[in-house]
C-alpha cells in the first residue's frame, strides 16, 4: 500500500513538473508577441487549456505509454516507481533551469530503460515514436520558415498585418490558438505521468486522463513561469502574425500525432517553429544565441539520462545487479561532465570575442 501511495505521489509531482514544461510552453508565442502581457494570464489560459484536452483526447496516447511499448504486464509497481522517478527526476532539473523540455522524450527514454533492463521491448513501436520526434520538429520548423519568408509581402499588401499594428482581432487570434496548443498539449503530455498507472493496472484510462490533467493544469501554473520567459523572450522576438504561426503549427501537428496515439515532443515542435520564423526573418545568426546551444545539449542528453537512470534502477532495485548500477552512474556523471566541459569552453570563446582577444 506505501509503494502504491508513492508511485501516484511521483505520478502527480511529474505531471505538474510536465504543466511546467511542455504545457507552459504552448503560451509561449501570446505572451511573446505581446497579445497576453501578464505572465499569470497566460498561464492560466494554458491551464484551461491542458485539463479539457487531457480529458477529452488523451486516452489513445495513455494507452500506448502503458502497454505500446514494453508489456503492460511487467509493469509492477515497483518498475512503475522507477520508470516515474527517472523521468521526473530529468524534468525537474530542466524545469530548474528554464529549459523547455520534452516530456515524451524523458518518459518514452525511462520506460524503454526499465524494458531494456527486463529484457522486453517492443522494437517496432518505439522505432515509429522515434521517427516522429524527428519528423514533427523538422516539419514545424520548415512550414514555420516557408511561411515565415511569405509574412513580409502579406504585411505589405495588408497593412493591418504589420508587426506595429496590433490589431486586436490578430491578438484574439494568438489567445485562441496558444489555448488550441495547450489543448494539444492536454492530449498528448498527460500520458507520460499516468500511462504507466494505467497499464499496471493502478487506474483506469478514463481516471489517469481525469487525475493527470488536473494537476497539469496545476503545474503550469505554478511551474511554468520560466519556461514561459524562455520559449516567448529568451529566443527571438514574435510579432503578433509570427505567433499565429507558430502556435498553429505546434497544436495542429501534436494534435495529428495524439490521434495516433504517438506520444511526441510539444515542446520542441513549438520551439522548431520560433526557430523557422526567427530564421526567416533574421538569417541564421539567431543558431548563435547561447540560448539555442542549452536547449540542443538538453534535448540530446535527457533521453538518454533518463534511459540510464531506469534501467539503473531497475538492475539494482529488481534485479540486484549493483554492476550494472555502478556502469550507468559512471556514465551519466561522464556525459554530465561532459556537457559542462563544453559549456565552459563556449563561455571561454564567448569571452574571448567579447574582449577582442584570440591566441
Amino acid at each position: 500500500m506505501v509503494a502504491i501511495g508513492a508511485g501516484f505521489v511521483i505520478a502527480f509531482f511529474f505531471a505538474m513538473n510536465i504543466g511546467g514544461s511542455g504545457a507552459a510552453a504552448s503560451m509561449g508565442a501570446a505572451y511573446g508577441a505581446g497579445a497576453v502581457r501578464s505572465r499569470r494570464v497566460a498561464l492560466c489560459i494554458c491551464g484551461a487549456g491542458v485539463f479539457p484536452g487531457a480529458v477529452w483526447g488523451g486516452g489513445e496516447v495513455v494507452k500506448t505509454m502503458g502497454s505500446g511499448i514494453i508489456p503492460a504486464s511487467t509493469l509492477t509497481v515497483q518498475i512503475v516507481i522507477i520508470i516515474l522517478a527517472s523521468a521526473c527526476l530529468s524534468l525537474f532539473i530542466a524545469n530548474r533551469i528554464g529549459i523547455p523540455l520534452s516530456t515524451s522524450e524523458v518518459t518514452v527514454g525511462a520506460v524503454t530503460g526499465a524494458g531494456l533492463a527486463l529484457g522486453k521491448v517492443y522494437w517496432l513501436p518505439l522505432l515509429q515514436i522515434v521517427c516522429f520526434w524527428i519528423l514533427v520538429p523538422v516539419t514545424a520548423y520548415s512550414l514555420a520558415w516557408l511561411t515565415g519568408r511569405m509574412i513580409p509581402a502579406a504585411e505589405s499588401r495588408w497593412p493591418i498585418l504589420r508587426r506595429e499594428n496590433r490589431s486586436r482581432w490578430l491578438a484574439l487570434l494568438l489567445v485562441v490558438t496558444g489555448f488550441l496548443e495547450a489543448f494539444a498539449a492536454g492530449m498528448n503530455n498527460v500520458a507520460n505521468a499516468v500511462g504507466p498507472l494505467v497499464g499496471a493496472g493502478l487506474l483506469s484510462v478514463s481516471q489517469g486522463v481525469l487525475y493527470g490533467g488536473f494537476f497539469v493544469a496545476l503545474g503550469s501554473l505554478l511551474l511554468g513561469g520560466r519556461v514561459l520567459e524562455t520559449n516567448g523572450k529568451g529566443i527571438t522576438d514574435l510579432s503578433l502574425l509570427e505567433g499565429n504561426l507558430v502556435s498553429g503549427t505546434g497544436a495542429f501537428l501534436v494534435m495529428g500525432a495524439s490521434f495516433l496515439g504517438i506520444p511526441v515532443p510539444l515542446t520542441q515542435a513549438t520551439t522548431s517553429a520560433i526557430l523557422g520564423v526567427g530564421t526567416a526573418r533574421n538569417g541564421f545568426s539567431l543558431w548563435q544565441k547561447s540560448v539555442i546551444d542549452r536547449l540542443v545539449k538538453v534535448w540530446a542528453v535527457s533521453p538518454v539520462f533518463s534511459l540510464a537512470i531506469a534501467y539503473g534502477g531497475v538492475k539494482g532495485g529488481v534485479r540486484g545487479d549493483f554492476h550494472a548500477v555502478i556502469a550507468v552512474i559512471s556514465v551519466c556523471l561522464a556525459t554530465w561532465g561532459m556537457i559542462s566541459l563544453i559549456r565552459s569552453v563556449h563561455k571561454e570563446r564567448s569571452s574571448l570575442h567579447e574582449h577582442g582577444g584570440g591566441i
